[in-house]
């Protein structure tokens, strides 16, 4: 759950997220663009303030699906959270004067993006939280980076593995396995719901790849790809939404609050800060916020909504994210390689790490 971090491409063209999504959430830097020289400029704020901000937001933002679905359809939700995100990042546009993409090429890659990173992965989430727990939604979103890293050596074939990443790999869907008590026959679980939200996950993986291979480097800006990318989206919903769901004859006013504040905050406020992060601190240290979304999805699930807690989800989510971590390892690559790279140039200070997919945002 843009959630979706936005990876970063390293000289083996491995992706690591740094929040999808979206991202990706997100996934904010949801795709490629050159240096931005507004992000360049020191903000108010120190970024650790914002760090813990965005942690919160998109911990939240698995109640918020689950209080939104109380009272109006998935993807009503969804289509609510793509509207009131995208218009905060319309104003932001606007107040930076930033132009938007340019190019029928480039659009058409935005709408399959859009599709992948935000329609799909967004809806999904809403479907599963039905009838999964918000806790399980948040914990399946932390594998993102293992989806990518096992997409990205069969998409990316720059990409090498190394023993600590393919370790990686295996431990966080020993991890997964567990949250999901596998030696208990997965009893008490919705396969359905678990299923959908952890294809929500692979989404944003493949939706990486997609943007990495099509809008890497292209010449607008992150802020204005990413607002162009979130309408493309809400077109999409906009079409899809009524011809599945029926126009609701009441709105609840605290599920209408929480699409509200899904969309302003959990989307469009939240792909700003993770934008201005990504830029100043750069995808490394912005990548850690992905570590921390499950714990406080977890805790805000069981601490407002009552959700219940055994002991292999805890555990488990622990699993998953060190082996998370594990797959964003550099270290531990071949010798020989790293003797016949060339050593990298030093990127100035004063310029954003260009992004190239959005976090594994809710």
């Amino acid at each position: 759950m843009t959630t979706a971090t936005p990876p970063r491409t390293g000289r083996s063209g491995s992706s690591s997220t740094t929040p999808p999504g979206a991202p990706a959430g997100a996934q904010a830097p949801t795709t490629a663009g050159g240096p931005d020289p507004a992000a360049s400029r020191r903000p108010a704020i120190d970024w650790r303030i914002r760090f813990g901000v965005l942690s919160l937001i998109w911990g939240f933002s698995f109640l918020l699906i689950k209080v939104g679905t109380h009272g109006y359809a998935p993807f009503q939700v969804t289509f609510g959270r793509l509207f009131f995100g995208t218009a905060v990042l319309a104003v932001a546009i606007a107040v930076r004067r930033e132009r938007l993409p340019r190019g029928i090429r480039t659009w058409g890659h935005l709408t399959v993006a859009a599709f992948i990173l935000n329609a799909v992965p967004f809806s999904l989430f809403s479907y599963a939280e039905l009838t999964i727990p918000s806790t399980l939604a948040g914990i399946c979103n932390a594998t993102s980076p293992l989806w990518g890293m096992l997409l990205s050596l069969v998409a990316l074939s720059e990409d090498r593995p190394t023993r600590r990443r393919v370790g990686g790999l295996g431990l966080g869907f020993i991890g997964v396995l567990t949250v999901l008590g596998a030696w208990q026959g997965f009893s008490g679980l919705d396969f359905s719901g678990t299923a959908m939200a952890l294809l929500a996950s692979l989404s944003y993986a493949v939706g990486w790849v997609y943007v990495r291979r099509t809008l890497a480097g292209n010449g607008s800006s992150h802020l204005s790809l990413t607002g162009a990318q979130l309408f493309m989206a809400t077109v999409q919903l906009a079409v899809v939404t009524p011809l599945f769901t029926d126009m609701p004859t009441s709105f609840p006013v605290v599920p209408l609050l929480a699409v509200i504040t899904l969309g302003s905050l959990g989307t469009g406020l939240a792909l700003l800060i993770q934008y201005g992060l990504v830029a100043e601190v750069g995808p490394t240290t912005g990548q850690m916020v992905t570590y921390f979304v499950p714990v406080i999805a977890t805790a805000a699930g069981v601490a407002v909504l009552s959700e219940p807690l055994h002991w292999n989800t805890p555990v488990g989510a622990v699993i998953v994210l060190v082996g998370a971590a594990l797959t964003q390892s550099r270290s531990g690559g071949s010798a020989a390689a790293r003797k016949s790279s060339p050593p990298a140039e030093p990127t100035p200070k004063s310029a954003p790490t260009p992004s190239a997919a959005p976090a594994d945002q809710p």
